[in-house]
C-alpha cells in the first residue's frame, strides 16, 4: 500500500481554446478548464477545488454547466479513446455520475456540449472529418438520437438548447445554421436555410425564438424562428474604433490605456466575432482581439444598438505593454445577478468586468485581471526558498514570476527580451538566479519590481541552483558546472567531467549521456560516479542526508544511486518519468510523467506497483520540489499550470511538521525610496492645490449667488415700492374724502356707547347689592340655626360623648374663623369693587373731556390747514389706529371685570356647598358611633365563649407536645442510620474507581504491545528486502567468479554492508521470544483481572440496590411525619390566637369603657392580631426547617 497522499490545494493556470471554458456556478464561483480537469475558483475568498479528469485525460476539449448548476459534463482527450463523462457538483469534492460512450460510434473528440433546460437531455457535436451531432439521456447514458456526417471538414461546430425547450437543439457551422426537433428517438431539421451561406463562428439564444450568430466576417445575424430577421456588420464600427485609436486626438480619452498600435491593427482590419453570450438586457460579442462590444435592445428599427465597448488592459509586466491585448477572446460568460462578466483569451488569461448602467459610465471601458496574470507558455524551471511560502517559476513566454503558496497570490511578475530556462530562490526569498538565453542573471527581488544585480556570461544555462546556505550557486555552462560566491560572485571552482549536457546541478549532478556524479567542492573532484549509458537522465533528487540519489530519465523506471551503484529499479508502467523529488523526512517520493500525472511513493522503494496516481497536468511535468517543511508538494507542466499540493503522510497519519515562522521582510531601493518621497510629496501639494482652488471656486460662486440674489431682490423691491407709490397717492385721495364722514360717525357713536355703558353699570350695581343682602340674611339664619342644632346635641349627648363634642365643637370654631375670614375677604373685595367703579367713572369722564378738546382741537386745525398738510394725513390714520386700539383695550378692562364678579359669585356658591357637606358628615358620624356600639356588644359575647374552649385546648396542646419530642427521636436514629449508608456508598465508588484505573492500565498496556508488535512485523519486512538485496548482490559477485581480485572486493563490500546487520538479526530473535513470552503473561493476567472485575461489579450491584430500598422506606417513614406535624402545628396556631384574642378583647373591656375614636381602636387591633399571625409563620418555619433540613440533605446524597 501506498505511504503518502497529496490533493490540490491551488492551481495557478488556464487551459486556452475550450469551448465554454469558463462559466460561473455561483454570484462569486468561476468554473475553468485548467490542467487535465476543471478548477472552481472562488473570487472573494481565494480558495481552489480541483475537479481531475479521467485516468489518462489529456485535458478538456470542451464543457458545459447545467442550467440548474448541478451538472458539468465535459470532453476529454486522451488514451484510446475520447472520455464524455459528467459530474456532480453539489458536494464539496467533485463526483463522477457517468460517462457515456456508444460503440457505433467512432472514436473523435466531442468539441461542443449543451444541456437541455431540465438537464436531463445532453447534446454533443464531435470533431470533423465524421461530425457527429448526438443527443443523450445522460442519467440512463443512453444514445436517443443521432445525425451522422452532418458537418462540413475541417470545421469546428457549436451546439446548444433552446432556453425554453427541452426538444429543440440550435447548430451553427460553416455555411449553415440549423434547427433541430428532438421526437420519438430522432432529430428533425425545422428550419430550411436561405440567401447565402456563411461561415457562423458562434451563436446564442436571446429568447425562445431569437438566435444571435457571429461570422468570421464581422457580421452579427439575428434568426427570428429560424429565418433571418435582423443584420449589422460591425466592420465600420471597429474601422472607427482603430481610427480613434490611431489619431488619438480625434476622440479624446479613448487612446489612453488601449492595447493596439496601428500596425497591428492593420493586420486584423477584418473582424471576425469569436464569441457571443446573451444577457438580459441584449448581448456581448467579441469582434476583434482584445474588445467586448455590449449591445442592449432597442424599440427603434435598429433592434440591437452597442452601447458600450470594453477592451483589455495593457499588462504592465510585459516588455510590450501596447501589444499585450492582441488576445483572441474565446469565451464569454456572466454571473447569475448579470453584475459580472468573465472572459478568457487564447493567452491563457482570465479577465473581468464589473457591469455597471450604461446611463452612469463612459462609453469605453477596461476589463481587470481576474486574479493575476498567468504563464502563457511552456513552465521551464521552479523553485522554493525556506524563508518565506513562496515559490519562483520562469517560462518560455520570457516572463519570471513569484507566487505565495499560502495565500495563493502572484507576488511579483516582469517579462524579458529572452527566454528564461531555468530558475533558483535563495534560502531567504530575497534574490533569485534565473538562466536566459544569453545571460545568467542574480536578481534582487524588491517590493514591487525585479532589480537585475549582476550578470554573468553563461549562455543558455539550463540549470542553476542556490547551495543550503546560500553562500554558493552553481550554473551549468556547455559541459562545466561553475560554482560560484553569492558574496563576492567569484568563480570559485569549475567542475568538468560531463561528455553530455548536464540537466540538475547540486553536489550530485546528472547528464544526458547517463552519467551520475558526486563532487567535493573542496578538492574539485568526483568522489563518485554512476554511468549507465543507455539512459537520458533528465531529474535527480537527493535525500536530506546526501546518502541516496534518486533519478530519472528515458529508461522508463526509477533508479536508487548510493555508493556509485544502482540499487534499486521501480519500472514505470510504459510511461516515462520527467521529474522526481523526495521529502525532507525520507519516506516519501515524488515523480512526475510525461502524461502530466504524479505519482505518490513510500520509501524504502517496493518494485510491485505501489504507488498512488493522480491527474493533474494536460502535458509532461517539467519541474517538481517539495516544501522545507514537507506540507506541500509543487509541480509544473509544459500546459503552463502550477499546482500546489497538501502532503499527507498515511503511515504517520499526516505529515507532523510544526508551522513554521516565515519572514517578512523584502527589499527596497533607495531610488525608489526618494520616488515615493518624492510622488507623496507631488500628491500632498496637488491635493492642496485642488483644494485651494476647490475653495476659491465654492467662494466664487458663494459670492455671484450673493450678488445676483441682491440685484434680483433690489430690483424687485424697487418695483414693489413704485407700485406701492401709485396705489397710496391713490388711496390717499380716498381717505381725504372718507375722513371727515367717519369722524363725524365716529363721534355720535361714542356718545351713544358712554350713555350705554352708564346705564349698566348701574344696573349691575344695583343688583350686586341685593345679592349681597340676600346672602347677608341667609348667613345669618344658618348660623342661628347651627347654634339650635348645637346646643341640642349637647344636652342629648352622654358623658361618653363629652370629648367628642369639644372635638367638634374645635371643628366648628375652625370653621366660624373662616367663615369670619371669608366674610372679611367679602368685604374687602366689595370695598375694592366700588373704589374699581368709582376710579372707572372717573377715569371715563376725564377720558372723554380730553378726547372732546383734542378732537376740537383736531378740528380747527385741519379746517385751518387742510391744503397745507396733505402730506400728513398718514401721520393722522396712524394717531387714528392708536385711538381706536385704546377703545379696544377699554372694552377689554370691562369684560374682565364682567368677568371678576362671576368668579366671586362662584365662591360664595362653593362656601354654600361647604357648609352642606359638613352638615352631612355630622349625621354620618352620628350613624358610625351607633354601629361601634353594636359591635363592643358582640364582641363582648363572642370573648364569653372563647373563655370556656381556653381551658380544652391548652390539655390538647401539652398532648401534642410530648408527641413530638417522640417523633424527633425517631427522626434522630434515622439519620444517623442514613449516615451509615452515605459511608458505605462512598467506600463502593472508591473501590470501582480504583478497579476502573486498573483496567485503564491494562488497556494501555494492551495497545504497547500491539505497537511493538507493528514495529516488528516492519523490522520483518526490513529484513526480508534486506535479504533480497544481499541475494542481488551475491549474484553480482558470482558473475566475476573468474576474477579473483574483483571477487574478492565485492565480498569485502558485502561484509561491510550486512555483517552488522546479521548480528542484530540473532538479537531481534531473542527479543521476539522474549516478546512471546511477555505477552502470554500479560494475557493470562488480563483474564484474571477481568473476572474479578465482573464479581466485584455484581457484589457493588446487590449492594447498591439494598442501600436504594432502605433508603425508600426511610423517605416514605419521614414524609408521613411531616404531615403529621403540619396537622399539629395548623392546630396549635388556631387555639394561640383565639387565645390572644381572647386576652385582648378582656383587657380592652377592663380597661376602656367609653373609646373616643372607634375606628383607630380597630385598626390597632388589626394590626396586633397581623403581628400575632407573622409570629406564629416565624415559629412553623423554623419548626419545618429544623424537621426537613437533614432528612432533605441525606436524601439529596443518595439521589446523586
Amino acid at each position: 500500500m501506498a505511504g503518502a497522499d497529496v490533493l490540490p490545494v491551488a492551481v495557478f493556470g488556464c487551459r486556452p481554446r475550450v469551448a465554454g471554458g469558463v462559466c460561473f456556478l455561483e454570484e462569486q464561483v468561476v468554473l475553468h478548464a485548467a490542467g487535465a480537469g476543471c478548477l472552481r475558483l472562488h473570487l472573494e475568498h481565494k480558495w481552489h477545488n480541483f475537479i481531475p479528469g479521467t485516468e489518462k485525460s489529456r485535458g478538456v476539449q470542451a464543457l458545459a454547466v447545467s442550467p440548474d448548476r448541478r451538472f458539468l459534463a465535459v470532453s476529454e482527450a486522451g488514451g484510446e479513446r475520447p472520455v464524455l463523462a459528467v459530474y456532480e457538483l453539489t458536494a464539496e469534492r467533485a463526483r463522477l455520475r457517468k460517462v457515456l460512450a456508444a460503440d457505433e460510434l467512432p472514436a473523435r473528440q466531442t468539441v461542443s456540449l449543451a444541456f437541455s433546460p431540465d438537464s436531463f437531455l445532453l447534446a454533443a457535436a464531435t470533431a470533423p472529418p465524421e461530425g457527429h451531432l448526438t443527443c443523450w439521456l445522460w442519467e440512463k447514458q443512453q444514445l436517443v438520437a443521432t445525425l451522422k456526417k452532418i458537418l462540413p471538414l475541417f470545421f469546428v461546430p457549436q451546439v446548444s438548447f433552446n432556453p425554453q425547450d427541452n426538444t429543440q437543439v440550435c447548430i451553427t457551422g460553416n455555411g449553415f445554421f440549423k434547427l433541430f426537433k428532438y421526437s420519438e428517438g430522432y432529430l428533425k431539421q425545422m428550419n430550411l436555410q436561405r440567401g447565402e451561406p456563411e461561415n457562423y463562428l458562434c451563436h446564442a439564444w436571446l429568447s425562445e425564438e431569437e438566435v444571435i450568430c457571429g461570422t468570421d466576417t464581422g457580421k452579427l445575424s439575428l434568426f427570428e424562428t429560424g429565418e433571418l430577421h435582423w443584420e449589422k456588420r460591425i466592420f465600420d464600427l471597429c474601422f472607427f474604433i482603430f481610427k480613434s485609436l490611431s489619431f488619438p486626438n480625434c476622440i479624446s480619452g479613448v487612446s489612453s490605456g488601449l492595447a493596439f498600435e496601428d500596425s497591428g491593427l492593420q493586420q486584423h482590419s477584418v473582424p471576425q466575432i469569436s464569441a457571443v453570450a446573451a444577457y438580459s438586457k441584449g448581448f456581448a460579442c467579441s469582434p476583434s482581439p482584445g474588445v467586448v462590444l455590449l449591445f442592449e435592445k432597442t424599440m427603434e428599427k435598429e433592434i440591437y444598438k452597442e452601447s458600450q465597448e470594453v477592451w483589455l488592459p495593457q499588462d504592465l509586466f510585459s516588455t510590450e505593454p501596447k501589444k499585450s491585448g492582441r488576445q483572441d477572446i474565446t469565451c464569454i460568460c456572466f454571473s447569475p445577478s448579470e453584475e459580472t462578466m468573465v472572459v478568457s483569451t487564447s493567452k491563457n488569461q482570465l479577465y473581468m468586468f464589473t457591469m455597471f448602467s450604461t446611463k452612469l459610465i463612459r462609453k469605453t471601458s477596461y476589463f481587470a485581471y481576474m486574479n493575476f496574470p498567468l504563464h502563457s507558455n511552456s513552465i521551464t524551471g521552479l523553485d522554493m526558498c525556506t524563508w518565506k511560502p513562496i515559490l519562483a517559476t520562469c517560462s518560455l513566454d520570457r516572463s519570471v514570476r513569484i507566487w505565495n503558496y499560502k495565500r495563493n497570490t502572484l507576488e511579483l511578475c516582469k517579462e524579458y527580451q529572452e527566454e528564461a530556462y531555468t530558475v533558483s530562490l535563495h534560502p531567504t526569498g530575497l534574490f533569485c538566479l534565473v538562466g536566459f538565453a544569453d545571460k545568467l542573471r542574480f536578481i534582487s527581488l524588491l517590493y514591487e519590481d525585479m532589480n537585475v544585480f549582476k550578470e554573468f556570461a553563461v549562455k543558455k544555462c539550463r540549470e542553476c541552483s542556490f547551495s543550503n546556505g546560500g553562500h554558493l550557486f552553481g550554473a551549468v555552462n556547455g559541459n562545466v558546472i561553475q560554482i560560484y560566491s553569492s558574496i563576492t560572485f567569484e568563480n570559485v571552482t569549475n567542475l568538468k567531467g560531463h561528455t553530455g549536457k548536464v540537466n540538475d546541478t547540486k553536489i550530485v549532478s546528472c547528464d544526458t549521456h547517463g552519467a551520475v556524479y558526486e563532487w567535493n567542492l573542496l578538492t574539485d573532484k568526483k568522489e563518485s560516479e554512476c554511468v549507465l549509458k543507455t539512459c537520458v537522465y533528465s531529474s535527480i533528487s537527493l535525500t536530506y542526508d546526501a546518502k541516496i540519489v534518486f533519478a530519472v530519465g528515458s529508461d522508463q523506471t526509477l533508479k536508487e544511486i548510493s555508493k556509485s551503484l544502482i540499487q534499486h529499479e521501480v519500472p514505470a508502467y510504459d510511461v516515462v518519468y520527467t521529474t522526481v523529488a523526495a521529502s525532507r523526512s525520507g519516506r516519501m517520493i515524488f515523480v512526475g510523467t510525461s502524461l502530466g500525472t504524479i505519482r505518490a511513493m513510500k520509501y524504502p522503494l517496493s518494485l510491485k506497483k505501489d504507488f498512488n496516481e493522480y491527474q493533474a497536468h494536460a502535458g509532461a511535468v517539467t519541474k517538481m520540489t517539495v516544501t522545507s517543511d514537507d506540507q506541500f508538494l509543487l509541480t509544473a507542466s509544459e500546459d503552463g499550470c502550477i499546482f500546489v499540493w497538501k502532503v499527507h503522510d498515511k503511515e504517520g497519519g499526516g505529515v507532523e511538521g510544526q508551522e513554521l515562522d516565515y519572514a517578512e521582510e523584502v527589499l527596497i531601493m533607495r531610488s525608489d525610496i526618494d520616488e515615493k518621497a518624492i510622488q507623496d510629496l507631488q500628491i500632498c501639494v496637488r491635493d492642496l492645490q485642488t483644494e485651494s482652488e476647490y475653495e476659491l471656486r465654492l467662494k466664487d460662486m458663494y459670492c455671484e449667488g450673493k450678488i445676483k440674489a441682491l440685484e434680483e431682490n433690489f430690483t424687485q423691491e424697487i418695483n414693489s415700492l413704485k407700485t406701492k407709490h401709485q396705489i397710496l397717492e391713490e388711496e390717499k385721495e380716498k381717505q381725504e374724502l372718507q375722513h371727515q364722514v367717519q369722524l363725524s360717525e365716529l363721534m355720535d357713536k361714542q356718545a351713544k356707547e358712554v350713555q350705554q355703558l352708564e346705564f349698566d353699570s348701574h344696573q349691575k350695581l344695583s343688583m350686586e347689592n341685593e345679592k349681597y343682602q340676600e346672602l347677608q340674611v341667609k348667613s345669618q339664619k344658618m348660623e342661628e340655626e347651627y347654634e339650635k342644632q348645637l346646643h341640642n346635641l349637647e344636652e342629648s349627648k352622654t358623658r361618653a360623648v363629652a370629648e367628642l363634642k369639644e372635638h367638634y365643637e374645635k371643628k366648628l370654631k375652625h370653621k366660624s374663623v373662616q367663615l369670619e375670614e371669608a366674610k372679611g375677604k367679602i368685604r374687602k373685595q366689595i370695598e375694592a369693587h366700588e373704589e374699581m367703579e368709582r376710579q372707572i367713572y372717573e377715569e371715563g369722564d376725564k377720558e372723554i373731556l380730553e378726547l372732546k378738546d383734542k378732537y376740537e382741537r383736531q378740528l380747527l386745525e385741519e379746517k385751518e390747514s387742510n391744503i397745507q398738510l396733505k402730506g400728513e394725513i398718514g401721520v393722522l390714520n396712524k394717531r387714528l389706529n392708536s385711538l381706536q386700539k385704546d377703545f379696544k383695550d377699554q372694552n377689554r378692562d370691562i369684560e374682565e371685570m364682567k368677568l371678576e364678579q362671576q368668579a366671586r359669585q362662584g365662591i360664595i356658591k362653593s362656601l354654600e356647598k361647604d357648609i352642606l357637606a359638613l352638615n352631612t358628615d355630622i349625621k354620618k358620624r352620628t350613624e358610625t358611633i351607633l354601629e361601634k356600639e353594636k359591635h363592643i356588644y358582640d364582641l363582648k359575647m363572642k370573648n364569653q365563649e372563647l373563655q370556656n374552649f381556653k381551658f380544652v385546648l391548652s390539655y390538647r396542646i401539652e398532648e401534642f407536645k410530648k408527641q413530638i419530642e417522640s417523633r424527633e427521636n425517631d427522626i434522630e436514629t434515622m439519620k444517623k442510620q442514613i449516615s451509615e449508608m452515605e459511608e458505605e456508598l462512598e467506600q463502593f465508588r472508591k473501590e470501582s474507581i480504583e478497579l476502573k484505573l486498573k483496567i485503564t492500565q491494562l488497556q494501555q498496556k494492551q495497545k504497547a504491545t500491539a505497537r511493538e508488535v507493528h514495529r516488528e512485523m516492519e523490522k520483518k519486512q526490513d529484513m526480508e528486502t534486506l535479504i533480497k538485496r544481499f541475494k542481488a548482490d551475491l549474484h553480482n559477485c558470482v558473475s566475476f567468479i573468474n576474477d579473483s581480485r574483483k571477487i574478492k572486493d565485492n565480498i569485502r563490500e558485502l561484509y561491510s554492508k550486512y555483517v552488522h546487520q546479521s548480528d542484530t538479526v540473532t538479537e531481534d530473535a531473542d527479543l521476539q521470544q522474549q516478546y512471546k513470552k511477555q505477552q502470554e503473561y500479560n494475557e493470562r493476567h488480563l483474564a484474571v483481572i477481568r473476572k474479578k472485575v465482573m464479581k466485584d461489579k455484581e457484589m457493588h450491584h446487590t449492594a447498591y440496590m439494598r442501600v436504594i430500598q432502605e433508603n425508600v422506606s426511610l423517605i416514605k417513614e419521614i414524609n408521613d411525619l411531616r404531615q403529621e406535624l403540619r396537622v399539629a402545628n395548623a392546630r396549635v396556631h388556631d387555639l394561640q390566637a383565639a387565645l390572644r384574642l381572647y386576652k385582648h378583647k378582656k383587657a380592652i373591656q377592663d380597661t376602656a369603657v367609653l373609646r373616643l375614636n372607634p375606628q383607630m381602636e380597630c385598626e390597632n387591633v388589626i394590626e396586633m392580631q397581623q403581628l400575632e399571625i407573622q409570629y406564629l409563620r416565624d415559629q412553623i418555619q423554623e419548626k419545618g426547617q429544623a424537621l426537613n433540613c437533614p432528612g432533605s440533605v441525606s436524601f439529596d446524597q443518595k439521589s446523586s
